[in-house]
């Protein structure tokens, strides 16, 4: 979150000029670029990754066998560093995290069988703590924060299924939710300003490209402009009100698509495709960049590939500039 104190507006042609004392603030340019990282030490796909302190936890996944391995990456030193594994090897799961401490939820364990199993990790004293399952045992959803509280949408249980589950850590409670329109596994949710995207998935035996909205606030679900691209497996992050769909399957190939959507507009954009075409990734942001990790471009094929992707934002000491709305609003 971006807090801003000690400045003064002035609305100038549709514009907000901010001064600002002792803050960084953001210039923004229309495309972003692709670097090559230093590689994650275990090659996976099916993984999920977490941000806390500016540092990406990769959890999980599969190599063919189904991993308990949680590995640290630091941006800023591009270097990994090994932690405590988490008690059930699994893939296909999900994490939120809350409060500093990172939730792994469901997934499949080696026997391709679903879980409903719930851990949470804490970053600070690298230890992990059992807490209530799930509702419904799922693997292939995703799962985003509103508020403090996880949701868990769609998923697999040898079938599709709308099935959202909202979980409180404080209480450590599971609750149902509106059903999502459409039942989807293998898509990806990302947060912008309290209200869910769900973005792709499998629909049947083919790519999704459909959209939809969850606001938690009201429990209602809208439908949204359907991305360009259908596909599965794809990883969303959101940078600046703004969500990256990256990476995914179409049904017949990989893909390195990237494309960016706007819920204020309702309507998406290209960007640079991702250097090297994958399925199964996860993505996290850190800085305005955002991290595509692990993955497989080849069915069951685990990679160990990191890129990053810088969206063209930059941090300005000091700066005094001319800025929208959406450039002070918190990144998600």
């Amino acid at each position: 979150m971006f807090i801003m104190k000690h400045a003064v507006y002035v609305i100038f042609a549709g514009l907000i000029i901010v001064a600002l004392s002792g803050l960084h603030t953001m210039s923004f340019a229309e495309e972003g670029t692709w670097a090559e990282k230093v590689d994650m030490p275990t090659a996976r796909y099916g993984l999920s990754t977490s941000v806390v302190n500016g540092k990406i936890y990769a959890v999980g996944g599969s190599t063919g066998m189904v991993l308990s391995i949680v590995e640290e990456y630091d941006p800023e030193t591009d270097t990994w560093a090994e932690k405590a594994d988490m008690p059930t090897a699994r893939c296909r799961f999900s994490t939120g995290t809350v409060d500093g401490k990172i939730y792994a939820i469901g997934g499949c364990g080696d026997v391709v069988v679903a879980l409903a199993v719930v851990q949470e990790y804490d970053t600070a004293t690298d230890t992990w703590t059992g807490k209530a399952d799930m509702l419904m045992a799922r693997s292939w959803f995703s799962a985003s924060e509103v508020n403090g509280k996880i949701y868990a949408i769609g998923g697999d249980l040898g079938g599709d299924f709308p099935t959202v589950e909202e979980y409180d850590p404080k209480t450590d409670t599971w609750t149902k939710k509106s059903v999502m329109p459409t039942a989807r596994p293998k898509g990806s949710t990302s947060v912008v300003n309290g209200k869910i995207y769900a973005i792709g998935g499998k629909s049947g035996i083919f790519a999704s490209s459909t959209v939809v909205e969850y606001d938690p606030a009201t429990d209602t679900w809208t439908k949204k402009t359907d991305m360009p691209t259908a596909r599965y497996e794809l990883s969303t992050s959101t940078v600046n009100g703004k969500i990256y769909a990256i990476g995914g399957w179409d049904g017949s190939e990989t893909l390195s698509t990237v494309e960016v959507y706007d819920p204020v507009a309702d309507e998406w954009t290209k960007r640079q495709d991702m250097p090297t075409k994958r399925a199964g990734l996860s993505t996290a942001v850190v800085n305005v960049k955002i991290y595509a990790i692990g993955g497989w471009t080849t069915p069951n094929v685990p990679l160990s590939t990191v890129e990053e992707y810088d969206t063209g934002l930059a941090v300005e000491p000091e700066a005094k500039l001319a800025i929208t709305w959406a450039a002070i609003k918190a990144q998600d």
